[in-house]
């Protein structure tokens, strides 16, 4: 595992230097994202099915059926404290109710930590997490962290550029989709996007990880953007407007992330304490229950990241407005399931929505293709297959699909626009290339809660 860290670590720094973002990532559509981050969600609450089927294994019946009430406890506790800015009518002060939506995971997580140390669930026996009480390595065999990665031989150390490769791939995609999701227009960053510094820093931490001998970290879905959904806050921006031939200025309230170094340093620094043994020891109070409950929490919370994507409301009207929606394939999955009678109009150049349903089964039934591919052996390999989907995108689908419901269904993952835009561009065809004509379900405009700008 060492030789294949540090080989994914030059090979971010590689990426990194050619500035890989601007000629890979500006290939990729929604529709390979889309089911990178359904297959997150899926994985996440594969996660913690895993972590009850330890606990049967490991408890009574008793301390089991707890252990499903915790899980699910947590999870619950955790998404209606994530609502808390929305409730109606509103409880308590405004920013206890910021500070709950905020913190909402960590609350629910010491809430069913500390439950069971109550009344008489303390006599119920309990799978709690296996943590480290003294610093050294925990694997008995080994007597320093390093990893004597120089001693093996040349041959394996050639062959460790397969995973290498692998982990690479999976990486840098995590990263890109991350990134681009936690500083799109909905968040109105002003500083410049710094994608080839944050894979400097990837590859570092990766090489760090094969020379200590432990599994590389590199969990940004949903993580990053509700970090960014965190730092949201509202303030007053000054427009120019003019008013009968004279310049006026006004001011309008405006959502924007708070951008800052601090919670990220707080957080990296608050993972260091928690590795010490005696911050280890608390870590060790957390039943596994609530580990799967938290794995629950992250895959829901992965399937309602807001996306902003520019809708068109009619091919005659022309209009288009920036609105932001969680997962697409949810909707259209919704889609599938409502009678067309009841489904919203569509534009006039689209015939009905059997492409787009398709198109919405077709994602769904790839990301559960290869969602089973990471149960087998040929696990290593699902990174590969991410990256597949995007040539089969650009140059398969558009033979099986009709270049309208690829424009209403799909578009670049960074950048404004459609391939079927840029096609119609390239030919000559009538293209607006003010607006982008970047296209997606008008019906998501009605059920979107956030709002529309």
């Amino acid at each position: 595992m060492a030789w294949s860290l540090l080989h994914a670590a030059w090979m971010h720094l590689l990426l990194a230097a050619l500035n890989a973002h601007d000629w890979t990532m500006r290939h990729v559509t929604t529709f390979t994202t889309e089911i990178f981050s359904l297959l997150n969600s899926l994985i996440y609450f594969h996660k913690a099915v895993q972590e009850l089927q330890r606990a049967q294994d490991d408890l009574s019946l008793a301390a089991f059926l707890y252990a499903v009430i915790g899980a699910i406890g947590t999870t619950l506790v955790a998404i209606f404290l994530s609502t808390a800015e929305r409730w109606r009518p509103p409880l308590f002060h405004r920013y206890v109710r910021i500070g709950l939506a905020e913190y909402a995971a960590a609350i629910s997580i010491i809430i069913f930590i500390g439950m069971p140390h109550v009344g008489e669930l303390a006599t119920l026996e309990r799978s709690t997490l296996h943590v480290s009480t003294s610093f050294r390595p925990s694997d008995p065999e080994r007597r320093v962290f390093f990893v004597r990665f120089w001693e093996l031989p040349v041959g394996w150390v050639f062959a460790a550029l397969v995973p290498g490769f692998i982990i690479t791939v999976l990486f840098f995609f995590d990263h890109e989709v991350s990134s681009i999701i936690c500083t799109g227009d909905r968040y109105g960053t002003k500083k410049p996007a710094g994608f080839a510094w944050d894979i400097v820093l990837l590859g570092i931490t990766t090489g760090l990880c094969g020379v200590l001998g432990i599994p590389p970290a590199n969990g940004l879905l949903p993580q990053a953007p509700l970090h960014s959904e965190s730092l949201m806050h509202t303030e007053k921006e000054e427009i120019l407007i003019s008013v009968d031939g004279e310049d006026k200025v006004e001011f309008r309230d405006v959502r924007r992330v708070y951008e800052q170094r601090w919670s990220a340093f707080l957080h990296a620094g608050a993972i260091l304490v928690f590795v010490s043994p005696p911050f280890q020891r608390v870590l060790g109070l957390t039943p596994t229950s609530v580990l799967a409950g938290l794995f629950m929490f992250m895959g829901e919370q992965s399937l309602s990241v807001k996306y902003a994507v520019c809708l068109r409301f009619g091919s005659i009207f022309g209009v288009y407005a920036l609105i932001f929606i969680s997962s697409p394939i949810l909707y259209r999955f919704f889609y599938l399931l409502t009678p067309s009678a009841e489904l919203p109009a569509l534009p006039e150049d689209l015939q009905g929505y059997r492409g787009i349903h398709i198109y919405t089964i077709v994602q769904i039934v790839v990301t559960v293709v290869i969602f089973i591919v990471t149960l087998t052996k040929a696990a290593p390999a699902f990174p590969v297959l991410i990256i597949i989907l995007v040539p089969v995108r650009l140059l398969l689908m558009n033979r099986l699909w009709s270049r309208e419901t690829l424009r209403f269904v799909d578009a670049w993952a960074c950048r404004k626009g459609t391939p079927e835009d840029d096609k119609d561009l390239l030919a000559g065809g009538a293209v607006n290339e003010k607006d982008g004509s970047n296209t997606t379900m008008p019906s998501m405009a009605l059920q979107a809660n956030d709002g529309q700008a």
